[in-house]
Formats: structure tokens, C-alpha cells, sequence
């Protein structure tokens, strides 16, 4: 997503040698203070891209180039997406992917030329290790962390951070689904309100620690506070313009069809806040509006022409 980089925390990473440092002991080690963070940072970014995308001057969204080869063939026949990446994500449970989908086809209902991200490609990333690199690069990096790889893979089975509270999240490019950690909210039979005290921000810290151990530079693009899988992309600008019959090489933006964009994104945020958040009378959460990290796959080591959901796995660490 455009501007996905810029941290709307108001906590910067300075000297610290693990950068994800830097959030949890602004935190003060604190879940609660650290959900607020997460929070913050979501709520700032989708108000900062409503204004965007309102204003009147707005020059309509921005289609992945790439995609959008990949997605209308004919533009450049025979193109390849040659960025190579190396990366550990987390899947989500059936659950979670399940509540995706209805979000897609509120989506979709007025979005319809938008691309989707298939349900089994959902994924949110953990730690990007490195991007946009030759493959014999990534191939190389990867037979270094190989003797790791079960260690991280695996490290979700006995380090079980818990999300919830999910949002739409967007901008002039894609839309995103995302959540905060939890902080004892809705906790489930089983589950104990100091196992809130690690949260994903700390799975973070655990896997950056433990890939640079390894002896590899990280070349991670961003640490911000986000928790957040892309579940659509913008690949025209057919369904926000005003000469839409001219398919993807429409360019006059329609500022009523962006408003209605915008409506439905704040409907969908309202009904995900009725149905799908804890509720301080009732015990447990909605199927779909919490994510245990691990729960039925492990962390997802990745190589490849991944941008997409794609790309080659190395090794599936082991879900509960």
C-alpha cells in the first residue's frame, strides 16, 4: 500500500539494534499501551487517506503497474514480475479468511474490476528479511538461515501472540485488513489474561533477533506498528472514473463514486466493530475477529516472486 512506510505512532526506533525494541519499552511493557499504539497508527493512516481521497483535487487511484500486467496480459505481452523476496509470514486460520471473503465482496459489490487476493494466498508479514533481489541472491540467503529455519518456523507453537479488533484499512493503491494486539479483551476458555503480555509486536522482535543471528543483514522496508494482510488492489481505475467504458485506460476521476467508496469502507469498519469486536458483556470474540498467530500453520518462510501471495515456500512451521 502507498505510504505504508510513514509510522503514525509518534515512536521512532533511534539506536536500538532490534528496532522493534524501541515500541515495546515505549509501551513501558504494557499491552494495553502498546494496543493503543497500534491503534493510533491504524486510525491515523485511514483518516489521513480519507482526506486523500475527498479531496476534491484528487488524481484518482493508483493501479499496481506490476499486477496490473500480471492481471491484463495483452498490455505487455510475456512480462514477468522478476522481484525476488525473502520473507517469514503468518497465515491466517480459516476463520480469519473467512471473514476476509465477506469483507471482499462488500468490497467487490462496488469495486467489481478490483483484484482480490485469493484466500489462500492471505498472509501477513511477520519479517520481510530482504526484498526486489536476484534469485541466486535470494537462493543464497535462504541456505544461510537454512540451520534456523525449523527454530523460526516453529516459534509461533509455544509463543502464542493473540489479534484482535479488525479494521479495513486503504489508500489511493489497495486495501488492507488489519488488527491490534490484544490486551485481555474477550480471552477465550483457556486462555489467560497475562498470555496478552506477549504480543505480535514481540513475535516480531523474536524473529528479527533471530534471523539476524543467523549472521544476515535484514533489509526490512518498514517496522511500523502494523498487524495487516493486503486483501485488494487497485489494477484500474475503471470503477472510480467517469469514463469507465474506456476499461483500463480510464483517467477522470468521479469524486461521487470515490465518496461511495469511502461509505461503504466506513460501513464495513462500523459492522466489523458491532459484530466482530470483544464486547466487555460477553465472553470470547465472533469467529473471525481474533487471530492466535500459529493456530493451524506455523510461521511461513517464502522465497520468490512473492509480491502477490505467490512465490516458493521453504519450509511450514507447524501450527496448533
Amino acid at each position: 500500500m502507498a505510504n505504508l512506510y510513514e509510522d503514525h505512532s509518534g515512536v521512532t526506533a533511534g539506536n536500538y539494534e532490534n528496532p522493534y525494541d524501541a515500541l515495546i519499552e515505549a509501551s513501558e511493557y504494557d499491552s494495553d499501551k502498546l494496543q493503543a499504539i497500534y491503534d493510533k497508527h491504524r486510525r491515523a493512516r485511514i483518516e489521513q487517506q480519507k482526506v486523500k481521497l475527498l479531496d476534491p483535487n484528487f488524481q484518482g487511484v493508483t493501479p499496481d503497474p506490476i499486477l496490473q500486467k500480471l492481471v491484463y496480459p495483452d498490455i505487455e505481452p510475456g512480462f514477468k514480475d522478476t522481484r525476488n523476496c525473502l520473507v517469514f509470514w503468518a497465515r491466517p486460520p480459516q476463520k480469519v479468511r473467512h471473514l476476509i471473503s465477506e469483507v471482499q465482496k462488500k468490497l467487490q459489490s462496488i469495486l467489481p474490476q478490483m483484484w482480490f487476493m485469493p484466500p489462500d494466498n492471505l498472509h501477513m508479514t511477520c519479517l520481510e528479511v530482504t526484498f526486489s533481489r536476484t534469485k541466486d541472491e535470494i537462493a543464497e540467503l535462504v541456505k544461510q538461515l537454512s540451520p534456523k529455519a525449523a527454530e523460526i518456523t516453529d516459534y509461533t507453537d509455544d509463543h502464542r501472540a493473540r489479534l484482535i479488533k479488525p479494521l479495513l484499512g486503504f489508500d489511493a493503491s489497495a486495501f488492507a485488513f488489519s488488527f491490534v494486539p490484544a490486551a485481555g479483551e474477550g480471552l477465550s476458555e483457556g486462555r489467560k489474561l497475562d498470555d496478552d503480555a506477549y504480543t505480535y509486536h514481540h513475535l516480531r522482535r523474536d524473529v528479527y533477533e533471530l534471523v539476524k543471528d543467523s549472521g544476515i543483514a535484514i533489509g526490512s522496508r518498514y517496522t511500523v506498528p502494523s498487524s495487516h494482510l493486503t486483501i485488494g488492489r487497485f489494477v484500474t481505475t475503471q470503477d472510480t472514473s467517469k469514463d469507465a467504458d474506456r476499461g483500463v485506460n480510464a483517467n477522470i476521476p468521479d469524486p461521487q463514486k470515490m465518496e461511495e467508496v469511502v461509505r461503504t469502507i466506513e460501513d464495513i469498519n462500523r459492522w466489523l466493530q458491532d459484530e466482530y469486536w470483544p464486547k466487555d458483556d460477553e465472553p470470547g470474540i465472533k469467529d473471525g475477529g481474533e487471530w492466535i498467530v500459529g493456530q493451524e500453520k506455523g510461521l511461513d518462510f517464502h522465497q520468490g516472486t512473492l509480491w502477490y501471495g505467490d512465490g516458493e515456500r521453504v519450509r511450514l512451521g507447524k501450527g496448533f
